[in-house]
C-alpha cells in the first residue's frame, strides 16, 4: 500500500513544532524583558567608585543641583561634576572636608593623576531618542520629575521609566511638572505652600506658565526622533 502523505510530512511537522517553541519562547522573553521595569531601568542603582550621598550633600549640606551639573540650563547633556569640583571642597589644600577619609581614596587618585572619575552613568535614553535638558530646565521641568527625590537619596536610583509613553504622558499635559524657573532645582517646593501663588494650585499654576512660555510640547515622532 502507498504512503498517503509524502516521506518528508515527518520533518515538516518538526519543523513546525520546533519554529513554534521557538516563536514562543521569544514571545515569552520578549514580554519579560521589554514589558517590565527591568527594561526601563527602573530601580537600578549601581554602586559608584566614590560613595556619594546627595542626601547629605543636597539635604544637610545645602548644595544646589546647579553646583555639580552646572550645565543643564545651556546644554543639550547634563555633566557630570569633574574632580575638581569634588576637590574644592574635599582638597587637603582647599576645603579640607573630610580628607583623610578612606572613602575619598579614589578621588585622591584621580586628582592626583588627572583622571576623571569613572563615574557610573544611572540615567540614560536610547541614542535613537533625542533629549535637551536645557530645553526641559528652562521652561519649568524640576529636576524632580525625571530623576525622582534625589535629595533623599544615599545612592541615586533610577526613579522613572523614561519610556516613550512616560515621555508623551507629560508632552500632552506638561502642567502638573510645571513651577517657577527659580524653583527648578528645588526639590522640596510645593506649589501648595508657596505663598507667591496666591493659593492656586500645581494645576492651576502649571497652565498659566504653559500659557506664558508657549510650551507646545511635541507629540509627533519628529519631535523625540531626528
Amino acid at each position: 500500500m502507498s504512503n498517503v502523505f509524502p516521506k518528508n510530512t515527518r520533518l515538516l511537522a518538526t519543523k513546525a513544532l520546533v519554529g513554534v517553541i521557538l516563536l514562543t519562547t521569544l514571545a515569552v522573553g520578549a514580554t519579560w524583558y521589554y514589558g517590565t521595569p527591568k527594561y526601563y531601568r527602573v530601580g537600578y542603582a549601581p554602586q559608584q567608585p566614590v560613595v556619594f550621598s546627595h542626601k547629605i550633600h543636597v539635604s544637610q549640606v545645602g548644595l544646589d543641583c546647579l553646583h555639580c551639573h552646572s550645565s543643564v540650563k545651556e546644554s543639550p547633556h547634563s555633566n557630570i561634576p569633574t574632580v575638581q569640583v569634588c576637590w574644592n571642597c574635599h582638597g587637603a589644600d582647599k576645603g579640607n572636608i573630610k580628607a583623610d577619609s578612606g572613602q575619598l581614596e579614589v578621588l585622591k587618585e584621580t586628582y592626583s593623576t588627572g583622571r576623571p572619575i569613572p563615574w557610573v552613568q544611572v540615567h540614560k535614553v536610547p541614542d535613537y531618542a533625542y533629549f535637551n535638558h536645557s530645553a526641559h530646565v528652562n521652561r519649568g521641568v524640576s529636576c524632580l520629575s525625571c530623576h525622582g527625590q534625589v535629595n533623599e537619596m544615599d545612592v541615586v536610583r533610577h526613579e522613572q521609566p523614561l519610556s516613550m509613553s512616560w515621555c508623551l504622558d507629560c508632552h500632552r499635559n506638561p502642567e502638573s511638572n510645571l513651577r517657577p524657573n527659580s524653583q527648578v532645582t528645588n526639590l522640596t517646593w510645593d506649589a501648595t505652600k508657596d505663598p507667591t501663588l496666591a493659593g492656586k494650585t500645581q494645576e492651576e499654576y502649571g497652565k498659566l506658565l504653559k500659557a506664558h512660555s508657549g510650551i507646545n510640547a511635541p507629540v509627533t515622532c519628529t519631535g523625540c526622533h531626528r
